[in-house]
């Protein structure tokens, strides 16, 4: 029932049972109001329409705080002009209230944000524009290497003109840091770059006739139209499971799948997608955000995801979800399961720091997603953690390893003295959550402070965004209490050359999703010259969408609905087969072995003006010279070293990669050859196909003269690129390759046995009427393990004994003599 003033109750009893509410509600989780306790901002015209609006930050906190002190500065008790301005006086126009050039509202957005996120985190607002969330050169290099190697090994080209600070204190991080990322540079000067040129404008609809005389020049249409749409600048793709802000709020503002406001606010619509899920910022464990009743902090992963869905793909991977071609299950309508990303999913099993309650957060550091201030090419140039830089390695904790283990960039394992710890957190970092430093935070491989990750004893605490409190044994404390399982100590310890020269993830994760063969379509089709044609093709260009946001006009812009930047073309992409058992291993830019994942295995397919193929399942060469291919360069389909974030406490099997072509690089094999054409049809049994009206069910890729998961030969010869990024970045060599495989193993016993020899038969006749017949695996291997100890104190019982009896001999001969 309505309350009005006609009814029994008076209006201060409304109000009080109103208020109680409210107050009820809000201590329960369930609802806070701004103007439950700032009542002052009820004089804001801002809240005649947002009076039920969640408080940006959670009533208590610091921030909120000084946002309705700045507020109340600057003439608005509800403080809402502190980031969106507009005109806090106005309670009936709502054009006059968002009125004027500096109305922000997407005040997060790049474009701005020095005006509003910069009043309080100048350093993250600083940095942002040399992050790699706002460059993506790596991609671009990537793309325009699977053309043709449009500019070698260089990384040239970011989506805007930027270049790194000339006064090197200006990174962000510790003088230790400093030092190391300098050394880095000299070894790595074409990723670790000191400015980028913006990328080039794609093809004009009266420049398509130059694709004629180059048709690598589709390049940055397909960059432009498929590849750029996740960078901070743009507010990106209106599609499930992409809905994000801009700049700062792709992150720090929580989006449902849906894009759908669910909040309290009555002037914000409920139905229309592309809206926050709730008006509130998520950050640290401090930042605490209410949604439906449920209080949460820190970012949830599917925030992440909503960019980190394709490429390498970590952020699905390390949720247990596998992109897959097949719509099913079904969903309860009978339709198809829904599509997130525009993808199709298989359930795979979760990265076990996800199932600990960790995000990526809980992982990646600040400058690791922020950036530092400096240019880095790729992720493994801006990504500062290791695995050792928590768990360690089974002889030394992670505070007596040396700066740059596993991190080397190099081909020996890094040395030096132990790093230590630290008291100190990161000066732009300490607007975040605080913690209790225990015995000191760790630190990062690169010399930083793990500001979340403190060492307590020879524990370690883990304060996760999420707020728990993960207590953590480190790979020594658990060798010493005899934790590690024989195969892991065998793994680690026996094998010391693992730990020396591989990555952690090449034996714990345990899948990686592996699309093997990237067939990209760039359909240029125009109606003016394909008479048959209805509609020209076209796709928007999201790098010229960013920079229309530059400029004065479209600052402000709250997406990039209604911008005018479609451009000639239209891309399609399709796969010839998909993998994600255990994957093949390489060497990756640190100098360690590394599990290897397809990058940019383009095909390239140009369709031209009239409709008619420019370009079929062509692959592009590098340079020549480059990645072992020789004057005429190399196949660029491209085999890219990765961490799969599906990372599990058991490793995969010795056998996995000592017994498998597939890991060694050698190829899955059992595919037909891709450089012939292959017909299905009715055929005579010499194979000539018996119909006239007959067609190629399968075009060749003519230059493609092995399977897409193949990238050397047994001669260690490459077959493909690996790793475009970094010079350290190879398959394995020749020498590798005869270490590391094990095929015979099985054969070098079992050409003897059973009754190869007398001996061998005399004693598998023994075993086998006693019944001492290996019949497990574990059976097998004691009895392996029994075969090689008695070998072995055999033999070293014969090296000592022999010259001992010759002694004893000799001294016996001598002593007849004498006699």
């Amino acid at each position: 029932m309505l309350l009005t003033t006609s009814t029994r109750f008076p209006i201060a009893t409304v109000a009080f049972l109103v208020g109680l509410f409210f107050l009820t509600t809000s201590q329960n989780g369930f609802a806070d109001r701004l103007l439950d306790h700032f009542p002052s901002a009820a004089s804001s015209g801002c809240m005649a329409c947002h009076a039920e609006i969640e408080p940006i930050r959670e009533v208590g906190s610091e921030m909120l705080n000084q946002i309705m002190q700045r507020g109340e500065a600057l003439g608005d008790p509800a403080g809402c002009v502190v980031c969106h301005n507009g005109d806090p006086n106005e309670r009936v126009d709502k054009a006059k209230a968002h009125g004027g050039d500096d109305f922000y509202p997407q005040p997060s957005s790049p474009w701005v944000n020095a005006e509003t996120c910069g009043q309080c985190h100048e350093d993250q607002v600083r940095v942002q524009w040399q992050s790699l969330m706002m460059t993506e050169a790596g991609k671009i290099q990537g793309v325009c290497w699977a053309f043709g190697s449009l500019t070698g090994y260089e990384h040239k080209w970011a989506n805007y003109a930027v270049e790194n600070p000339t006064d090197p204190s200006e990174r962000l991080g510790t003088d230790a840091y400093r030092k190391y990322m300098a050394v880095l540079k000299d070894k790595e000067p074409n990723v670790f770059v000191d400015r980028h040129e913006p990328l080039p404008d794609a093809l004009q609809p009266g420049e398509l006739d130059r694709l004629e005389q180059d048709p690598s020049l589709a390049a940055f249409t397909y960059i432009r139209q498929e590849c750029q749409r996740c960078h901070h600048a743009v507010k990106g793709r209106q599609e499930r499971g992409d809905f994000r802000g801009m700049g700062c709020s792709s992150c720090h503002v929580p989006y449902g799948n849906e894009g759908l406001y669910e909040g309290d606010d009555p002037s914000i619509p409920h139905d229309e997608p592309g809206h926050a899920l709730v008006h509130s910022i998520q950050g640290t464990r401090d930042a605490k955000v209410t949604v439906h009743g449920k209080t949460y902090s820190g970012i949830p992963v599917e925030t992440c995801t909503t960019c980190h869905d394709r490429g390498k793909r970590i952020g699905v991977s390390f949720q247990g979800l596998m992109e897959t071609p097949f719509h099913s299950p079904y969903a309860e309508d009978g339709g198809d399961q829904p599509k997130l990303h525009t993808k199709h999913y298989l359930a795979m099993e979760q990265d076990i720091h996800y199932q600990k309650g960790m995000t990526c957060q809980d992982c990646h550091t600040s400058l690791d997603v922020h950036g530092d201030g400096f240019l880095a090419g790729a992720n493994l140039a801006a990504v500062q953690i290791e695995c050792s830089d928590c768990h360690g390695t089974p002889d030394q904790f992670p505070w007596e390893l040396p700066l740059g283990f596993m991190d080397e960039f190099d081909e020996v394992p890094a040395s030096g003295e132990p790093r230590g710890l630290t008291d100190t957190p990161l000066p732009h970092t300490l607007q975040g959550a605080q913690v209790d430093k225990r015995d000191g935070f760790l630190l990062t491989a690169r010399g930083n402070p793990y500001e979340n990750v403190v060492r307590d004893g020879d524990e370690i605490i883990v304060y996760t965004a999420a707020g728990a409190d993960i207590r953590m044994k480190p790979l020594k404390t658990l060798m010493q209490e005899n934790k590690i399982s024989e195969r892991g100590r065998v793994a680690m310890q026996g094998v010391a050359s693992h730990l020396q020269q591989m990555e952690c993830y090449s034996c714990h994760a345990s899948w990686t999703p592996q699309c093997y063969g990237c067939h990209v379509k760039i359909d240029f089709t125009q109606k003016d010259k394909c008479p048959e044609c209805n509609e020209s093709k076209q796709g928007f260009d999201w790098v010229a969408a960013g920079r229309l946001h530059g400029e004065d006009e479209h600052r402000a812009d709250r997406g990039e609905e209604g911008f005018e930047t479609n451009i000639p073309g239209k891309v399609s992409e399709s796969r010839s087969y998909e993998r994600w058992e255990e994957p093949m291993l390489g060497i990756n830019g640190e100098g360690r072995v590394s599990p290897l994942a397809p990058g940019c295995q383009t095909s390239v397919t140009i369709i031209g003006q009239d409709g008619k193929p420019l370009m079929l399942n062509h692959i592009f060469k590098t340079e020549a010279n480059s990645e072992g291919g020789g004057e005429d360069g190399q196949l660029s389909i491209d085999m890219s070293p990765t961490q799969p974030h599906t990372i599990t406490k058991n490793a995969r099997s010795c056998e996995s990669c000592h017994a498998s072509n597939k890991a060694l690089g050698l190829g899955i094999g059992s595919t037909r050859p891709w450089n012939e054409q292959h017909v299905v049809d009715l055929q005579s049994i010499d194979g000539t196909i018996l119909p006239k009206q007959s067609q190629p069910q399968m075009a060749a890729i003519e230059n493609l003269d092995h399977d897409w998961s193949q990238i050397v030969d047994r001669e260690g010869q490459q077959v493909a690129t690996v790793g475009h990024h970094f010079q350290l970045s190879r398959a394995f060599n020749k020498e590798e390759l005869d270490r590391i495989s094990r095929e015979g193993t099985c054969i070098a016993c079992h050409k003897e046995i059973p009754t190869a020899s007398l001996a061998v038969s005399l004693l598998h006749h023994v075993a086998q009427y006693t019944g001492q017949t290996p019949k497990s695996p574990g059976e097998h291997d004691a009895l392996l393990n029994k075969i090689v100890l008695s070998s072995a104190w055999g033999q070293a019982i014969g090296i000592i004994a022999l010259p001992l009896l010759g002694i004893w001999g000799l001294t016996r001969h001598r002593r007849r003599k004498v006699g």
